[in-house]
């Protein structure tokens, strides 16, 4: 089969090695050379995919059996005339559409599908989001509609913020769309992601939940199994079902949700793999979460999805800008036992930019925060230099 992959950072490149090992055949498609997936795939294309004309062109040249998309920044509308084509868009157009955009996929799960939500409201203008902020309530959590790896999502501490949050907002924005969504500030204890696996013929299926810790609204470290009592477990399960079988299609799908005193609440989803389930590359399932994506993609049937292993990942991040970025350390962390690490292969590296991830497994049973310890300190063997 030929795949094009629309976004080609670190875990398209993951996706591509996937499918490589199986004789697929991918494109890998970014708006820059050089990228992380275009090193591995059988060609590439460079592109603005928000330009209709050029996606058009592209999906005429080659072809594809599967449209992938990895990133939000997408002229997703065209994703229903090539369906219409016989072209299989993963994991459907309308999962594409919908979740590629907050509001759509929010107004989905909160209105559409009855989950429980924080309270939020939009705005497309600074003097909307302070009446925003006056329904919600301070604090309060400001993201742009479209928008990837926490950038341009801020926190509302006092009335002094609002100003800063929409130009925040405006400039971490992808795409042409100006608008953010404001949620109230869920007291939760924890945040998991659920990987969800919608299958054409067979069951939809879950990986154990995941842990992470987040901050400028990335995920730093995460870790498998979460610690999450049964009931609870449940519910989430429950609602990652009902709001992937809305959208349909076949494919991974990473659903977010916070951990509060009074339940469980929605809080994202992406139709993708997602980061958090990097944690995955540590050998914790029987297969990872690209291989899962791509096995459902194929409709090859997945019989289980098994936790082999205690598992935990810590990002690698640069601290300066370079155009020419190296790694020192690298002797150190592949002496520790147990750890593995991935380096991305960025071009170019800027603060706080994500350039690989340090991997460490233990035995099931093992207490979970301490092979996080061992995570992170893996990941501070590593230094990205300039």
């Amino acid at each position: 089969m030929k795949i094009l992959l629309l976004g080609s950072g670190e875990l398209g490149k993951e996706f591509v090695i996937a499918a490589q090992r199986i004789g697929q055949t991918i494109i890998a498609v970014d708006n820059y050379e050089g990228a992380p997936a275009m090193q591995v795939a059988h060609g590439f294309e460079v592109i603005n995919m928000l330009d209709g004309e050029a996606l058009d062109r592209i999906v005429a040249k080659h072809k594809p059996d599967f449209i992938v998309p990895e990133i939000e920044a997408i002229r997703t509308e065209r994703f229903y005339d090539y369906e219409k084509q016989g072209i299989t868009v993963v994991p459907s157009a309308k999962a594409a559409n919908f979740t590629m955009n907050r509001k759509a996929i929010r107004d989905l799960a909160a209105k559409g599908l009855g989950l429980r939500t924080a309270n939020y409201r939009y705005a497309t203008s600074a003097e909307e989001l302070q009446n925003a902020v006056k329904e919600v309530g301070i604090p309060c959590v400001v993201k742009p509609l479209m928008s990837s790896s926490g950038k341009g999502q801020s926190t509302i501490k006092t009335e002094s913020d609002i100003d800063k949050a929409w130009q925040y907002a405006v400039d971490g924005s992808r795409g042409d769309v100006i608008e953010v969504i404001v949620e109230a500030f869920v007291k939760f204890n924890s945040e998991i992601t659920l990987l969800t696996v919608a299958q054409n013929n067979n069951p939809t299926l879950f990986c154990a939940p995941i842990g992470h810790r987040q901050e400028r609204g990335d995920y730093q470290e995460s870790w498998q199994p979460a610690i999450i009592n049964d009931e609870a477990l449940k519910e989430a399960q429950e609602m990652a079902g009902k709001v992937t079988k809305a959208l349909g299609g076949a494919g991974l799908f990473g659903v977010e949700f916070f951990l509060a005193d009074d339940g469980v609440y929605f809080s994202e989803l992406s139709p993708r793999p997602h980061d958090t389930g990097m944690v995955t590359l540590a050998g914790t399932q029987n297969f990872n979460e690209f291989e899962l994506h791509l096995r459902a993609i194929l409709s090859l049937p997945i019989a289980e999805i098994t936790l082999e292993k205690a598992g935990a990942s810590a990002v690698i991040l640069a601290s300066e800008n370079s155009n020419n970025p190296g790694f020192e350390g690298l002797e150190n962390i592949a002496a520790l036992p147990k750890t593995d690490f991935r380096l991305f292969g960025k071009p170019t590296s800027r603060p706080y930019r994500r350039m690989g991830v340090a991997l460490v497994n233990a035995q099931k049973g093992t207490n979970i925060m301490d092979v996080v310890d061992d995570a992170k300190k893996a990941a501070g063997l590593v230094k990205v230099n300039v």
